[in-house]
This record gives C-alpha cells, sequence and structure tokens, in this order.
C-alpha cells in the first residue's frame, strides 16, 4: 500500500468524508443550544445533553462509526418490518443502544417517576378545582392538533406536534417516540425550548387576558391535607386512568408511584435514590439519545420551522385557555381566584407556578400565589399525560 492509498483510507475512515453542508449547519445549531444551555441557562440539564448528542451524531456518519444510524429507526424498512433490537445490540452505535430506552418508553416514564418523588400533589388535593384549570391549559394541544391537519400532517404527526402544548418534554417524547419518531428531534427541541422560554413568552399573555384588579387578587391560605390522603391520591389515580386509559399507565403509573415512594413515610432512601441518582442518570441518557435523532438530512426541513412555529402557538394558547378559564373561576366564586395561577395549568413544573407568582406580585407585593398556582401547576401534568394517552388510544 503506498502513501496515496493510505491518505484515500485514512480520509475515508475520518469523520470529514461524510459532512455535507447539513452537517456543517446542524453542528453550528448544536454549538448555539450549547451557548444557550451554558450561558444563558435555558434549561441546562437537558438542553446542553440535547445539544451535545446533536454535535456528536452530525460529527459521526461513517459507516461502522456512526453512533446513530437513523434509518434503522425511522427508515422505509424498520416502519414496514418493525426495528431489528438484535441488529442493534450486535452492531449499532452508542446513541443506538441508548435510543432503546427512548424507543421502549422506558426514559420517559423513569423521568416521570422523579418528578412524581419530586412533587407534592397537597395543593392540588385541597383546592380540587385546580384540576379544571389544568385541564383548561390543554386547550393549546388540540389547537395546535388541528392547525397542524390544516398545514398538511398526517393525524398521528399532528397528534405528537399538539402535545407541546403541553409543555411536559417527557411526555412529548413518550408520544410522538411511537407516532412520529421521525419528527422527534424538532419536537422535543421545540418542546424544552419554549419550556424554559415560559417567564418570557406566558407574562404578556396573563396580562392581556386580565386586569390588575384581577392580578390583586390576594387568595385564602390552603387547608392543610393529611398524610392518608396524599397516600390514598397516588393510587386511586392510577386505578382510574389505568382502567380509562391503559395505553398511559406506564406514563401516569410511573409518576404515581414517585409519589407514593415520597408519602408512604417508609420508603426514604428510595424516594431520594429516584428524586436524585435516577433522575439524573436518566436524564443524561434521554437528552443525548434525543438529540442524537437531529440529523441533518432530517432535520433541515421545512417542516421543522412549521413544528417550531406550531409549539409557540400551543403554548400560547395553553397559557390562555388556563388564565381564560381562571378569569371564569374568579367571576363564579365573586372574586375569590386570581385568573393568574391559571395559566400554571401548563405542566412545566414549577417554572409556571412561580410565573403566576411573579405576576402576582407585580399587581400586589403582598400577594403569595406560589401555593396556589402549585394545583393547577401539578394538575397540568397529569392532564397532558391523560391527553397523551387519549392521543395515543386514537392514532396508534
Amino acid at each position: 500500500m503506498n502513501f496515496l492509498e493510505v491518505l484515500k483510507k485514512l480520509w475515508e475512515g475520518s469523520g470529514f468524508s461524510g459532512l455535507g453542508w447539513q452537517s456543517y449547519v446542524m453542528i453550528a445549531i448544536a454549538c448555539v443550544l450549547l451557548y444557550l444551555g451554558i450561558v444563558k441557562k435555558f434549561e441546562p440539564l437537558l438542553l446542553i445533553g440535547i445539544a451535545f448528542g446533536m454535535l456528536v451524531s452530525n460529527l459521526s456518519l461513517v459507516g461502522d462509526n456512526a453512533l446513530y444510524h437513523a434509518d434503522w429507526w425511522v427508515g422505509k424498512e424498520a416502519v414496514a418490518n418493525g426495528i431489528n433490537y438484535g441488529e442493534v445490540m450486535r452492531h449499532g452505535g452508542f446513541v443506538d443502544i441508548l435510543y432503546i430506552g427512548v424507543k421502549t418508553g422506558i426514559y420517559p416514564s423513569l423521568i416521570f417517576m422523579g418528578v412524581g418523588a419530586m412533587t407534592d400533589f397537597g395543593p392540588m388535593i385541597a383546592n380540587a378545582k385546580s384540576m379544571l384549570l389544568g385541564a383548561a391549559a390543554q386547550l393549546g394541544v388540540y389547537v395546535a392538533f388541528f392547525l397542524a391537519i390544516l398545514l398538511g400532517f398526517s393525524g398521528s404527526e399532528a397528534a405528537s406536534i399538539g402535545i407541546i402544548g403541553g409543555a411536559d418534554g417527557p411526555t412529548a417524547i413518550w408520544l410522538t417516540k411511537s407516532l412520529a419518531p421521525h419528527l422527534l428531534a424538532p419536537i422535543a427541541v421545540a418542546a424544552y425550548s419554549y419550556m424554559a422560554l415560559i417567564p418570557m413568552i406566558q407574562p404578556p399573555i396573563m396580562r392581556l387576558f386580565t386586569t390588575k384588579k384581577e392580578r390583586s387578587v390576594k387568595m385564602e391560605q390552603l387547608r392543610t391535607v393529611t398524610k392518608t390522603e396524599k397516600i390514598i391520591f397516588p393510587i386511586a389515580v392510577t386505578v382510574i386512568t389505568c382502567l380509562i386509559l391503559p395505553s398511559v399507565a406506564s406514563l401516569l403509573g410511573c409518576l404515581m408511584f414517585g409519589n407514593l415512594l415520597r408519602e408512604c413515610g417508609v420508603t426514604e432512601r428510595l424516594s431520594d435514590t429516584v428524586q436524585n441518582a435516577l433522575m439524573n442518570i436518566v436524564t443524561i441518557f434521554l437528552s443525548i439519545s434525543v438529540g442524537a435523532t437531529a440529523v441533518g438530512e432530517n432535520f433541515l426541513q421545512l417542516q421543522t420551522l412549521e413544528i417550531i412555529g406550531l409549539g409557540l402557538l400551543a403554548f400560547c394558547f395553553a397559557t390562555a385557555g388556563g388564565v381564560i378559564f381562571g378569569k371564569i373561576m374568579y367571576y363564579a366564586t365573586g372574586g375569590k381566584i386570581n385568573p393568574l395561577i391559571g395559566s400554571a395549568g401548563v405542566s412545566a413544573v414549577p417554572m409556571a407556578a412561580r410565573v403566576s407568582q411573579i405576576e402576582g406580585s407585580k399587581a400586589n407585593p403582598s400577594n403569595f400565589l406560589l401555593m396556589h398556582a402549585m394545583g393547577p401547576n401539578v394538575s397540568g401534568v397529569i392532564g397532558s399525560a391523560v391527553a397523551a394517552g387519549f392521543l395515543m388510544a386514537v392514532f396508534k
């Protein structure tokens, strides 16, 4: 083998030989997302992993050295005959193997377990009416769904796009990996990006639909929720939702199991593990896996811009739906409900509840809405999971 043949072999085996213009664009996008996560601190725990997965995936596109093989997961053969998991385990790249956890729904379910273990359902139990606000905030899901249909997306694709309005990244990933896996990257990036931008997106909408008098309303202190209630609630919700919507059993079941570990009082070690070690590990695997699906050839299309635009509209309508229904409750209760807590019906826990608190304190410095907003905030988590289960049952 002469010197030129050696150079040719080295070139063909290098990452440079597989880089096209799409790869360079995706590398630039990955760097921008890394900047937003590190410098601007936009959802850094997930956005940094997604960006880095996107970076390494687009740098490693050559044959046996590829970390992720898109055709194995969303190619025509995979769609027609199913995924060959044996082939993935034998010859797959690092990300291919990690991606099994996304495709099977393991990562989103484990993330929900961690969310359940970290969340106090007490404010929602103390004020059951707040569940209505969480349901009203799902308006964004259905508005985005119908708009996506009008733009020419299929029913399953529109369902995956619509769930962005639930402001719940794991739920969006859980639904999309089954209904529209080829759209997973843009949907995940849109969902987590807009979740990070909630403090910028929500306040103008909240002020648009409310008066200063309404925003100034001070709500009565919530009643104390008993330990028995906190234990019975996750069990009862699991039984009811799994019987009505079996498709969402893994997602909501894990959420309620995590909360039960938190509240039962005899599993502190397990609750701590789920909240910290397990949550951190799964977050790393999930973010890298999802980011790696953003291969330039699939990501750089017009429909990506359409998804990002629809995602923004979904967030706006979700916020408006919650606030408008909060306004209805304000009048129905004789001014006892502050409409601002309706905006927390999106399931970005606890960021959306904090935005309600901040806006309420601007109108009335003595106002304290955080715990009241946590009710619709937590119910929004359940509401988005139920919406995803409904869409899964219809379009799967």
